[in-house]
């Protein structure tokens, strides 16, 4: 069988760029197109070379290693080696991918066609069914990376938290939204929004049915609260929501709130539970929003306490 060494160049170049961008888009990194195209035409010089047995040391897999890590680096320029290392392993599931998907087509259409030497695969067959192999992974992967994400992104957002109030504790799934900026006004403490129907276990029914009242400075109403110490823990909060501009909220200062996380429990000290008089959640997969900030391991007034998971 005949072989020419242009079009296995023009091939690997081809499929090369098509892994390359495809890396790219799926990592979301801003792409050159110089770069791109200068990472894949070593990556195809390469693969003559390795075709041609010019030097031995060229097939082996070490060898290899490198030549993914420099096409990588000289594509998209990486900032460090952890960022190298993620877009390298990115780079080898598409190859792998991609590489399964063409060599799938190529067998069912020409499999008497198909000569591999020395890692390189060469035949008769027409580059159009390699480059089309290159598209079918690249859709492939695509879809897998979305559903993949999608099931992570739910997962890491969901979070498991305990709001403690005078030795009453209530359990709550919490939603992380990272538009909640909220904070009280006064003490500048972050506020967890929760279902006013989930905090009747942690309040007087008196209390969560008539906030409207509370809101509104209804001396009589509060003159008739039972609980008399709960009065100084309650704030006003304004915020702002799609279709609600200048609205209010009542809330309160916690004892404190555990956050599970998968390295552990944070225990916030100085939390503010907003009370939101709605559903946040139409299928009840969570009943309050929490903000990224809880979440960081920075902390004043050595608030955050983390026990790590045994």
């Amino acid at each position: 069988m005949t072989v020419y060494l242009d079009v296995v160049l023009l091939e690997n170049l081809c499929m090369n760029y098509i892994i390359l961008f495809a890396t790219g888009y799926l990592m979301k990194i801003k792409m050159k197109q110089l770069r791109l195209i200068v990472s894949s035409i070593l990556g195809s010089i390469y693969a003559v070379i390795a075709y041609l047995e010019i030097l031995p040391i060229y097939s082996s897999f070490g060898m290899k290693v490198v030549l993914s890590i420099l096409m990588v680096y000289i594509a998209f320029k990486p900032k460090g080696v952890k960022i190298l290392s993620k877009q390298l392993i990115i780079f080898y599931l598409t190859s792998f991918v991609f590489g399964g998907c063409a060599f799938a087509l190529l067998y069912f259409v020409r499999p008497q066609d198909i000569l591999m030497r020395n890692g390189v695969y060469v035949g008769t067959y027409p580059i159009k069914i390699a480059l089309l192999g290159g598209i079918v992974g690249f859709i492939i992967t695509y879809v897998a990376f979305r559903i993949v994400k999608t099931k992570l992104r739910r997962k890491d957002i969901l979070y498991n938290i305990e709001i403690t109030l005078q030795e009453k504790r209530l359990k709550v799934k919490a939603m992380l939204d990272t538009g909640n900026l909220l904070k009280d006004p006064i003490s500048k403490m972050p506020v967890i929004v929760v279902e006013k129907e989930q905090l009747y276990s942690l309040l007087p029914i008196q209390l969560l049915d008539h906030i409207e009242e509370w809101i509104g400075g209804d001396e009589e109403f509060l003159n008739q609260i039972e609980e008399k110490e709960l009065i100084a823990r309650f704030r006003i909060i304004p915020f702002s929501s799609v279709g609600k501009q200048n609205g209010l909220m009542l809330g309160f200062k916690a004892d404190q709130v555990e956050i599970e996380k998968e390295e552990g429990t944070q225990i916030r000290k100085n939390v503010i539970i907003g009370i939101f008089n709605q559903n946040l959640s139409r299928d009840k997969r969570y009943s309050a929003l929490i903000g990224l900030d809880l979440l960081e391991e920075r902390s004043e007034s050595n608030e955050l306490i983390t026990n790590p998971k045994g």
